[in-house]
């Protein structure tokens, strides 16, 4: 039997929820259009549809994290995030130097543009949440 000391803290409670909920948008919105994309059309722009299916799994593994909670999961969270972001402004910045290099568009593309910018937006909002998280942890044990 667990007692209330062995549950891992909450990471989804008020605005985490809001961020699961996005994530797990983005985890159908990649994975689905890479799936597509790797089926039907491969040859004609590998890296970009790879990337695409990265991306989802990125985004599939940061959902998991958030609901699972405690302070491994957020840690691990925290780097997904920050690998995720670096993807995004990678893939973003590559895309606008040498738009030939991807002749179909990422979720990255464009800094995400093709996705209203949330995968921009997303990760730092997250990084923001998961700080503020431990914060509160940190509070609620002095406490």
């Amino acid at each position: 039997m667990t007692t209330a000391e062995e549950k891992p803290a909450r990471l989804i409670s008020g605005p985490g929820m809001l961020l699961v909920w996005f994530y797990g948008v983005m985890v159908v919105g990649a994975v689905s259009r890479s799936v597509y994309q790797i089926a039907t059309d491969f040859e004609r722009a590998p890296l970009a549809y790879a990337l695409s299916a990265v991306a989802g799994l990125v985004y599939a593994f940061i959902t998991y994290t958030l609901v699972r909670g405690g302070e491994t999961a957020r840690r691990a969270a925290l780097v997904c995030c920050g690998a995720e972001l670096a993807g995004v402004l990678l893939v973003g910045t590559w895309t606008l130097l040498d738009p030939s290099a991807f002749p179909d568009s990422t979720v990255w593309s464009d800094y995400g543009m093709g996705y209203v910018f949330i995968p921009v937006l997303l990760p730092v909002s997250a990084m923001y949440w998961l700080r503020k998280a431990r914060s509160r942890e940190t509070a609620a044990r002095a406490a």
